[in-house]
């Protein structure tokens, strides 16, 4: 189960988590942009309830959560993230902000999203990197880290999990590069980023992975059917029947 903290919503109401939550909302919007269907399924409250649904392209968008529902813009569902309540091959494409920062069980949550998801659905990822401008975050008090993260996913080996579940990776976007203290004021232009992302990506803070699942076309193998002996002409074909004629007394 995956629960954000209290503390990581006091957070993102700060001025540097709404920056964040700024930032993220223009990087979804996209990597959506391309993505069609009819379902489209958040994990997690990150931010307000519509920041990252309202760019999906799909007819029904829902957000599900392990609290009480949030909001009215979009319905939500209350469940486990490694237990999803969705039926198999049901959705085009699920987005999860942060939610393998913040489970011990991350595993289990991408075999999940692999479960409900169609032939060639999506899976967009949010998560801060455990490198660059950030990666000093302990060692500096009052850091721009929401609290609690504890349980980072390096981008590498998440391309690895996503590998063994035959999903084929579409993009890896590295965003978010301002110092992780709050009272430095960073640039946040979309022309600083831009350099970031062009010059130093590896000092970002956080990076998006989009990747598809994959579905192998089966081929069915016809059996094949023992054909009967051929005879060949002039011989005849032995028998071990004994053959019961019925003979008529009157004949």
């Amino acid at each position: 189960m995956t629960h954000y903290p209290d503390s990581v919503r006091q957070w993102l109401a700060t001025p540097f988590g709404e920056a964040l939550l700024q930032r993220e909302s223009r990087v979804v919007e996209e990597s959506l942009d391309g993505i069609f269907g009819e379902q489209c399924l958040q994990l997690g409250l990150w931010g307000e309830s519509n920041l990252f649904l309202r760019h999906a392209r799909t007819q029904r968008k829902w957000l599900l959560d392990v609290g009480a529902p949030h909001g009215r813009d979009n319905p939500s569902i209350i469940g486990k993230f490694h237990r999803l309540p969705v039926q198999d091959s049901s959705i085009d494409c699920v987005v999860l902000p942060h939610v393998l920062d913040y489970s011990d069980r991350p595993h289990a949550i991408l075999r999940e999203v692999d479960r409900v998801l169609t032939a060639h659905g999506h899976v967009v990822i949010l998560g801060f990197k455990t490198g660059g401008l950030w990666g000093v975050r302990r060692l500096i008090p009052g850091a721009g880290l929401p609290p609690e993260a504890q349980h980072l996913v390096p981008e590498r080996r998440l391309k690895d999990w996503l590998q063994l579940l035959d999903m084929r990776i579409q993009a890896n976007v590295r965003y978010f590069f301002r110092w992780p203290i709050p009272l430095i004021r960073g640039a946040s232009s979309p022309r600083w980023e831009t350099r970031g992302q062009r010059w130093w990506p590896e000092l970002a803070a956080c990076y998006m992975l989009t990747a598809q699942k994959r579905v192998s076309p089966l081929t069915p193998v016809k059996p094949v059917w023992r054909r009967n002996p051929k005879v060949v002409a002039g011989l005849a074909e032995t028998t071990n029947r004994v053959s019961r004629i019925k003979f008529d007394p009157k004949s």
